[in-house]
């Protein structure tokens, strides 16, 4: 079997839309939606209801368990944190009982620790959840979300008309500039345009964006990883070109350490999540996680890959009876030819782990000084091999194999350095009898 994979490149010059020169790198923090929800009973659950309590505690265990050190730095509360109702003056209200001393004073707190503060709004008449909605108050809340000093909005999409979001996203964005403080734009824009059979409209979206969700909400299970997968995977051709420094396409949190995926599966979601220059944003109780799905979360080269400045996303280059090989161009580049991050998943479930034997040429790796490959998982240093040199390694099922394969340099560009490369045409030629 002979895959091509052709980089399509899209140079576009700076976006002055947006206006806030942020996530250059794709963000990482913690989000309390998908492990917490929509919990308000804080008379009967005290601990785990979405509170002011909460957020202090997560922020506090950022930095004392060494999160914030390995640079997940937002601390980002979702639904449900307001009251039903805004106040005479249409303003929102945090809930008074669940923060008592008001989202200013939780801020405070978030960057007295060195950390950020992200906040959650929706578009529509009404948030997912039920609570009031921005549409007839962007700007308003935009100024409210800037008097308490938050870094990054969260805009969701519930209650609202689709064909609406061309110019309302854009609208928000604007508010938000016109405040002058600098948030991070989290749009859901283009998913709810997919759900109602609207092609999105990239160039804007980038323009305005800095991130977006472009497929459903992931769930507490193995088999929500895998239709995110399959869905990044059969459409990169359309979503692929959209990623780049400052605006990512979001697969959505981060569910390490719940209770729906293995440890394998755990490191399969870490690995693509950083094949995929997604945001990481972990959503766990980070008082309670064991300690070996910590230390998927806090894989320091994993990390690395996932934070490449020249935030090229990665693409599959190989599917065939349950193995995938998906491939990431990563720094450091030499004489146009780059490094790369490249996982081997084991999507079968027979039982068994699967052996996966091919070249690095034939994974498109054709730099004849050859490249230093280390497995990010095991921490195996296979040498600096050249391309012709067939590699060998053992998969788990629903599990993941990671390497880095680094291009042999002397030195390494600097981040500047790195603007002037854009990735050339490859051809992937991964045979199909070397999985046999």
């Amino acid at each position: 079997m002979i895959i091509n994979w052709i980089f399509l490149v899209v140079l576009v010059a700076p976006c002055f839309s947006l206006e806030n020169d942020l996530a250059r790198t794709p963000p990482m923090g913690w989000l309390a939606w998908e492990r917490f929800r929509c919990n308000t009973d804080c008379k009967n659950d005290p601990d785990n209801c979405i509170s002011d309590q909460l957020f202090r505690t997560m922020a506090d265990i950022l930095v004392t368990e060494g999160y914030a050190d390995l640079g997940y730095e937002y601390v980002n509360i979702d639904d449900c944190w307001s009251e039903k109702y805004r106040d005479t003056g249409n303003n929102l209200v945090p809930d008074r009982n669940r923060f008592p001393y008001g989202l200013k004073d939780l801020g405070d707190y978030i960057h007295s620790n060195g950390l950020k503060f992200g906040i959650y709004g929706d578009y529509g008449n009404y948030t997912c959840g039920g609570y009031p909605g921005s549409i007839a108050h962007m700007e308003r809340d935009a100024s409210m979300f800037a008097s308490w000093e938050v870094d990054y909005v969260k805009l969701d999409g519930c209650y609202a008309d689709a064909f609406d979001m061309d110019k309302g996203y854009p609208e928000f964005g604007y508010f938000m500039n016109r405040t002058g403080r600098n948030m991070v734009y989290s749009c859901s824009w283009p998913v709810y345009q997919i759900y109602a059979g609207i092609n999105p409209n990239w160039t804007s979206i980038i323009k305005h964006c800095n991130l977006w969700r472009n497929y459903n909400d992931i769930q507490d299970s193995w088999s929500s990883i895998e239709t995110i997968i399959d869905y990044y995977g059969d459409n990169q051709d359309s979503i692929v070109p959209n990623a780049g420094p400052g605006h990512w396409n979001d697969p959505d949190m981060l569910i390490i350490g719940n209770f729906g995926l293995s440890y394998e599966q755990s490191k399969t979601q870490m690995a693509l999540w950083a094949i995929f220059a997604a945001p990481l944003l972990m959503s766990v109780d980070l008082r309670t996680i064991r300690p070996e799905f910590k230390a998927i979360l806090q894989n320091r080269k994993i990390i690395a890959v996932n934070q490449d400045p020249l935030g090229i996303q990665g693409r599959r280059i190989y599917k065939h009876k349950g193995i995938e090989i998906w491939a990431r161009p990563i720094t450091p580049v030499e004489q146009n030819y780059y490094s790369y991050a490249i996982a081997f998943v084991n999507r079968r479930t027979d039982g068994t782990p699967s052996d996966v034997s091919v070249t690095l040429e034939q994974l498109g790796l054709q730099y004849k000084k050859g490249y230093k490959v280390e497995d990010l998982y095991e921490d195996v240093y296979y040498g600096v091999l050249e391309p012709k040199r067939k590699i060998k390694v053992k998969v788990n099922p629903s599990g993941v194999v990671i390497l880095r394969c680094d291009i042999k340099v002397e030195t390494t560009p600097t981040r500047n350095q790195y603007s002037q490369f854009s990735p050339l045409n490859h051809v992937f030629q991964v045979r199909q009898n070397s999985f046999e």
